[in-house]
């Protein structure tokens, strides 16, 4: 196994072997260190079980393609993600968007089956969750496809299948995190962040600051790097009907000057 080879499986290492410690955030110290010594997490591989060890070798083979990802200036990925919405007592979950839980008032959700008026498309007023085998944090897996997509990688969804259960309920900031450690081993930076954020309700202004302050800690960057806007359907489809959420981002990576290159 090379260098570069452990080195990947390590940092792929940090997105799973949290979900037996309930994925919690790692600490403000764990961070900076993580930032202080990047290449350094190749030494936890020695405490991986055979089996461990395998799952992660199959997951870093997904990131490291047989072909070069090449060391160009200036890199561009686009990210897209959708979620139902429904009854909060069926999705069993809040609407979180952009690692920020949304309260709010109960909403005039469109009851498509009548599932719960008894008459197809009336209108039921219910608190919304989101269906989804994560969190459903539509800001942050659009994030982490648009970081994976401007580096050539596959898609999040073949990175942190649905079918897998230690991603059940899985919060996404560590789907972040470790798009952040993979943009990092490969060379680069956050350039600029710019998301739109679909929705008809619940009204999400006064979250966004918070949503906003998430994305630069989680990827490292500034305030000037990172934009959120957000808007309606104009009640138009499932996303109009409060049915479903969507998020699109764009983003650009610069490559780090003088960034450890290996072979």
């Amino acid at each position: 196994m090379t260098k570069r080879t452990t080195t990947l499986l390590a940092l792929l290492l940090t997105a799973t072997s949290a979900y037996s410690n309930a994925f919690s955030v790692p600490s403000i110290t764990q961070q900076q260190q993580r930032q202080s010594s990047p290449r350094s997490l190749s030494t936890s591989l020695t405490s991986l079980s055979a089996t461990e060890a395998e799952t992660e070798a199959e997951i870093s083979s997904i990131l490291r393609p047989s072909y070069a990802i090449e060391s160009i200036p200036l890199r561009i990925g686009h990210g897209f993600d959708i979620h139902r919405m429904v009854p909060l007592e069926e999705a069993g979950q809040p609407v979180v968007i952009g690692g920020v839980v949304i309260d709010h008032e109960d909403q005039k959700w469109t009851d498509k089956e009548g599932t719960y008026t008894g008459t197809p498309n009336s209108i039921y007023k219910t608190q919304l969750g989101v269906i989804a085998h994560s969190d459903g944090d539509v800001i942050y897996h659009s994030l982490v496809d648009a970081i994976f997509g401007a580096l050539t990688l596959p898609d999040i969804g073949q990175v942190f299948q649905d079918t897998d259960p230690r991603w059940k309920g899985c919060d996404s900031s560590k789907f972040m995190e470790h798009a952040y450690e993979v943009m990092k081993y490969y060379g680069y930076q956050i350039g600029n962040v710019d998301v739109t954020l679909i929705l008809e309700r619940p009204k999400v202004a006064e979250f966004k600051p918070r949503m906003k302050e998430n994305i630069v800690r989680l990827l490292h960057t500034t305030d000037g790097r990172v934009n959120i806007k957000a808007r309606t359907h104009e009640r138009v489809d499932s996303v109009g009907e409060l049915r479903s959420l969507s998020c699109h981002v764009v983003v650009t990576l610069e490559k780090v000057v003088g960034a450890e290159e290996e072979d």
